[in-house]
Formats: C-alpha cells, sequence, structure tokens
C-alpha cells in the first residue's frame, strides 16, 4: 500500500517528459523531412507529366502528317470539274437475279482538253462496308477520246448472280477516264444500295416440292374423311322398317274361314279332316290305311294290325 503512491507520482512525472520528447524538436523534424519528401515525388510525377504531354503533343502533328500521306498515296481519283457523267438503266431500276441488266452512261466534256475515256466496271457491295465486294463484274474496255464540248454514250450490261436474289447491295458503277496530260480521273456513276429481285418466271425446285407437297397434303385429308365417314357408316344402329302385311306371323288370320285358308296353302277336304280326326291307339287296335285320290279306283285296301 506504501508504494502505490509513489508510482502514481512516477508515472505523473515519466508522462509529461514522455510527451515532452514525442512532440520535441526530434519529431517535429522528422515530421518535416517527410513533407519534404512528399512534395518532392509530387513535383517529379508534375514534372513527368508535363514532359509526357508535350511529346504527345509533337507526335500528334506528325501522325496527322502522315495519315494525309497515306490518304493521298492510297486515296481513289476522284471525277474532274470538267466532265459530267448520267446513267440510264434500259428496264428500270430492277435487278433480276439471273437476268441482264443493261444500263447507258453519258459522258460529257466541258473542257478545252480532250478526255480519254478508259473503262467502264460495276460491283455489287457488302451494304454495311463497301470495301468489301460480293460480286465484281468484268470491266468494260472503252479507249475513247472525247473532244472538248462533246459527247458519248457508253452500253453496258450485267448479270447478278442466282443465289443474291432477294437480299440488298451496293451497286457501285465507276467510270474511269484521263486528260491528255496523264491525270486519272474516276467518276463513280451510280453508288446506291439496290434490292436483287428474285426470277418469278419459270418454276424452280422450291416451287415444285411446294406443289408436291400441297398435294401430298390435299390427298391426305381426302383419305382421312374418307375413313372418318367409313367409320361413322359402321357405328350407326340397324334401324327397323315397317314392312306392311308380308310378314305372316303378325297377321291375325283367325277371321279368315277355314275352307278359304285350306285353298290358299292347297290343301285338300280330306287332308283337312285327318288332321283334325284323333283316332285311338292301342296295343290291339287296328286301322285301315286311308287311301288317297291316286289309289280311290285301285285294289282294295288291306288291314293290318300292329
Amino acid at each position: 500500500m506504501r508504494l502505490l503512491p509513489r508510482l502514481l507520482l512516477l508515472l505523473l512525472l515519466v508522462f509529461p517528459a514522455a510527451v515532452l520528447l514525442r512532440g520535441g524538436p526530434g519529431g517535429s523534424l522528422a515530421d518535416a523531412q517527410d513533407l519534404t519528401e512528399d512534395e518532392e515525388t509530387v513535383e517529379d510525377s508534375i514534372i513527368e507529366d508535363e514532359d509526357d504531354e508535350a511529346e504527345v503533343e509533337e507526335d500528334e502533328p506528325t501522325d496527322l502528317a502522315e495519315d494525309k500521306e497515306e490518304e493521298d498515296v492510297s486515296g481513289e481519283p476522284e471525277a474532274s470539274p470538267s466532265a459530267d457523267t448520267t446513267i440510264l438503266f434500259v428496264k428500270g431500276e430492277d435487278f433480276p437475279a439471273n437476268n441482264i441488266v443493261k444500263f447507258l452512261v453519258g459522258f460529257t466534256n466541258k473542257g478545252t482538253e480532250d478526255f480519254i475515256v478508259e473503262s467502264l466496271d460495276a460491283s455489287f457491295r457488302y451494304p454495311q462496308d463497301y470495301q468489301f465486294y460480293i460480286q465484281n463484274f468484268t470491266a468494260l474496255p472503252l479507249s475513247t477520246v472525247v473532244p472538248p464540248q462533246r459527247q458519248a454514250t457508253f452500253e453496258y450490261s450485267f448479270i447478278p448472280a442466282e443465289p443474291m436474289g432477294g437480299r440488298p447491295f451496293g451497286l457501285v458503277i465507276n467510270l474511269n477516264y484521263k486528260d491528255l496530260n496523264g491525270n486519272v480521273f474516276q467518276d463513280a456513276v451510280f453508288n446506291q444500295t439496290v434490292t436483287v429481285i428474285e426470277r418469278e418466271d419459270g418454276l424452280d425446285g422450291e416451287t415444285i416440292f411446294m406443289y408436291m407437297f400441297l398435294a401430298g397434303l390435299g390427298l391426305l385429308v381426302v383419305v382421312g374423311l374418307h375413313q372418318l365417314l367409313e367409320s361413322r357408316k359402321r357405328k350407326r344402329p340397324i334401324q327397323k322398317v315397317e314392312m306392311g302385311t308380308s310378314n305372316q306371323n303378325d297377321v291375325d288370320m283367325s277371321w279368315i274361314p277355314q275352307e278359304t285358308l285350306n285353298q290358299i296353302r292347297g290343301v285338300t277336304p280330306l287332308e283337312t279332316r285327318l288332321s283334325h280326326r284323333e283316332p285311338p291307339f292301342s296295343a290291339t287296335s287296328r286301322f285301315l290305311a286311308v287311301p288317297s285320290r291316286a289309289q280311290a279306283n285301285g285294289p282294295p285296301t288291306r288291314e293290318f294290325a300292329r
């Protein structure tokens, strides 16, 4: 118990000293050093970012210049402002599959120099990407010189493939020409999305198969109806038909005299009497045989005993 006050006094003395040592000049110096190191790292990162941005800004103009150079090198030739072109489809803008499509291209030289029309070509391309060719048709060589203020007309025809029927495609028709200086030009006379129409004339395999299927289906329906009618006829109960007086079992003939009935049945009066007669029979009795009409004039009857 005596040591407890001393320990408390020691703690009261040590605790403030520890706090002072922790927050003294050494601690503040360490904190200041940490802060300066952090500031240096931040400044270094900022300087590096600025250097990267400067490099990117310096690279961008060179990239743009390279892209422009590539476009100039790989770009397709354009149409000349001194020339004008028109197109006319002979049978309208219908493109039936596996059938000839014919069109006319008109070329007008509005300049002061001659133009040499070299070729005319056409192609079907993918509608979403015109760089992808679906069907490329043969180019028509022309090599025609068109003087200034003159016109020329060219005819071209192609046949769309049969599997392309019923689908949209991009149709591109190009007219290639050049001037006397060797400058090459290309005019896209037609550049639109068209739909290839399926042929309606004639019978193809799908139509024949459809007709055969419908005929078989109709035959099955007829056979099914026939079987249904036959089954209903079998299940029908036999109806009783009144036969009138044709059935003698149901006729009351008691009111007809017996002689008339005998005449109807062909029975003689003698047979009728014999049928109604009931002679007594015994072991010692004797009877006479009744002669028939055929034996009436014959020999006398004989008696016999049973």
